[in-house]
């Protein structure tokens, strides 16, 4: 699978840095909190250049790329380095949000402070922030009822990816249609999910297990399958390929 081998190129090379990191004394904590300041950098990137500037979107792809470096080693160090605790968990999480909303706000701001503001932009950004913070609150909130919600297409990792894809592809009017719309079956499908376990019924999540029907639904398949890499291939071609006058074109007839 496409994915399986991505992946185990990532994790591999991930370890490797990450033991180079443990034996120069890097904390866990230390890597979270400066991959948060890298996309604190980023946003502002994206105030100043969204919607005009290619120059400040590529500094803000390098930024994020850092930033995500940052995220995969926190925990790769606090793994192998035997310094895992409660409160790093926790501190991730919450910066999680605040990376999160620096890019969207940026962004917004952005398209605010255009010589011809575009509110509908901004308001898609809004609902962008909105999504991805909703996908982890849903998570968590489910986890402290039931034993797991493991289901859902766009967790963090898959929506930081289409975040740097459309960021280099110069098209974020394509991202924030895609991530004020699509993440927002993920937060249902939790709260079904969460649901039916907590009134007690069997649900099967994993497409591997069930009928015709659910296998059908390829956005429910797990990582490193092919129907995932199908749709996530899906998701990638629209970020580059979705015509920005076209997304532009209904920014135009909405505001």
């Amino acid at each position: 699978m496409i994915g399986r081998g991505v992946g185990f190129g990532f994790s591999t090379l991930r370890d490797a840095v990450a033991r180079c990191l443990v034996k120069l004394g890097v904390t866990p904590n230390a890597l979270t909190l400066a991959g948060a300041a890298v996309t604190g950098g980023a946003g502002v990137c994206y105030a100043l250049g969204a919607g005009r500037d290619y120059l400040f979107m590529v500094w803000a792809a390098i930024l994020l790329i850092v930033a995500s470096a940052c995220d995969m080693l926190d925990g790769a160090v606090a793994r192998i380095g035997g310094k895992s605790s409660v409160f790093g968990e926790f501190l991730d999480s919450t910066l999680d949000r605040f990376s999160d909303f620096a890019i969207y706000a940026g962004i917004a701001i952005g398209y605010a402070s255009l010589p011809t503001a575009n509110l509908t932009f901004v308001l898609l950004a809004m609902l962008s922030f909105f999504n991805s913070f909703m996908i982890s609150y849903s998570k968590a909130r489910a986890e402290n009822l039931i034993e797991s919600c493991p289901v859902g297409y766009w967790q963090r990792g898959e929506r930081s990816a289409a975040v740097l894809i459309a960021t280099f592809a110069n098209n974020l009017p394509a991202l924030l249609l895609q991530q004020a719309i699509s993440p927002m079956f993920t937060v249902l499908r939790r709260m079904l999910y969460t649901k039916a376990v907590t009134e007690g019924k069997e649900v099967t999540h994993d497409p591997r297990k069930g009928g015709l029907w659910l296998k059908l639904h390829l956005w429910y398949w797990p990582r490193m399958s092919l129907p995932y890499d199908f749709i996530t291939g899906v998701n990638i071609a629209w970020l580059i390929l979705a015509p920005i006058g076209t997304a532009d074109l209904l920014g135009d007839l909405i505001r």
